[in-house]
């Protein structure tokens, strides 16, 4: 629901840029063809991860008009630094992560690795905003198609020790984490999930990922089941719409397709054998972050009810 709110406002947005390009730009033409890239027939949205009102690293959709994975990775970028060339297209309600001045300097693309190289401006982050700077950047630019990792530089070097001393790994993906919550008894046996949640901005939804880590030796899907039916999100701005009453009874996973069977308390209208777009988007974009599958298939009573296929998820 709020990814086709925020396209329609995201259009509406786009076509007063287009006009006011018209009025007032046309006699410069390098800027009028930049302007031009996005008209609605090359418009293609893609996933970003900007922090939400409640200070979450949270999943929404911004345009974007580049051809390849460099091309969009430095618009991404743009959006996701304060002031920034694009910054126009950051969702009401949203705001961006990199400091104000930030210059990308190089992008690379080698071996569906992204390797980024910032101005040193980048290191102008506060202490307590550094994991959120590097889980937005991570989680946008590994949104793009076959990107499975990033390395950062400042200046050339690579980036292995944020200001305020943390370790940083040279190669980072999404195991790096997100929203962290830590609810581990000792450190062995230690586990991380990824659990997406639902969060309203005025009328319309969206998703956030956090990454809760773990002594817990089940399936992966099995602990996101039991958290979004149990409502544990220690914050009463994370919601879940999956009822509590929902089981999981069976996982199958072959041939990149995993096959998640349930009792009738995940419908949300058992006559119409309706499940509500809230329920299969968590459980959908959860799995995407913890499993290496194509598929996700939603079985009740031995019948499929509904296949989500996780690179094209709305």
């Amino acid at each position: 629901m709020f990814y086709k709110m925020s396209i329609r406002k995201i259009l509406i947005s786009l076509c007063a840029l287009f006009a006011m390009t018209l009025i007032y730009l046309i006699p410069k033409e390098e800027k009028f063809t930049q302007e031009l890239n996005y008209t609605k027939e090359n418009l293609v949205f893609n996933d970003i991860y900007l922090l939400d009102g409640y200070n979450y690293v949270s999943l929404t959709k911004v345009p974007v008009s580049g051809k390849d994975v460099v091309e969009k990775a430095k618009e991404l970028l743009s959006i996701l630094t304060l002031e920034g060339t694009f910054n126009e297209f950051v969702p009401n309600g949203f705001r961006a992560t990199i400091p104000s001045d930030t210059r990308v300097l190089n992008v690379d693309y080698v071996d569906n690795i992204l390797k980024v190289n910032f101005s040193k401006e980048f290191l102008d982050i506060k202490e307590e905003n550094e994991e959120d700077l590097i889980s937005s950047i991570v989680y946008t630019l590994t949104s793009l198609e076959d990107v499975k990792g990033v390395i950062l530089y400042v200046d050339g070097e690579i980036l292995t020790c944020l200001p305020s001393g943390r370790f940083l790994p040279a190669l980072l993906d999404r195991s790096y984490g997100v929203n962290r919550i830590y609810d581990i008894e000792n450190y062995k046996n230690v586990k991380s999930v990824n659990i997406y949640y639902t969060a309203k901005n005025k009328d319309d939804y969206y998703y956030v990922p956090v990454t809760k880590y773990v002594n817990d030796d089940r399936e992966k899907i099995s602990v996101i089941i039991e958290e979004l039916t149990s409502m544990s999100t220690y914050n009463t701005n994370l919601l879940s719409f999956l009822n509590s009453n929902t089981k999981l009874l069976k996982t199958s996973n072959e041939d990149d397709i995993l096959t998640l069977t349930f009792n009738n308390y995940i419908f949300d209208d058992i006559e119409n054998s309706k499940i509500l777009e809230e329920v299969i988007h968590t459980i959908s974009l959860s799995v995407k972050d913890n499993y290496d599958v194509k598929d996700v298939v939603f079985v009740v009573n031995n019948e499929q009810i509904y296949k989500s296929v996780l690179k094209t998820i709305e």
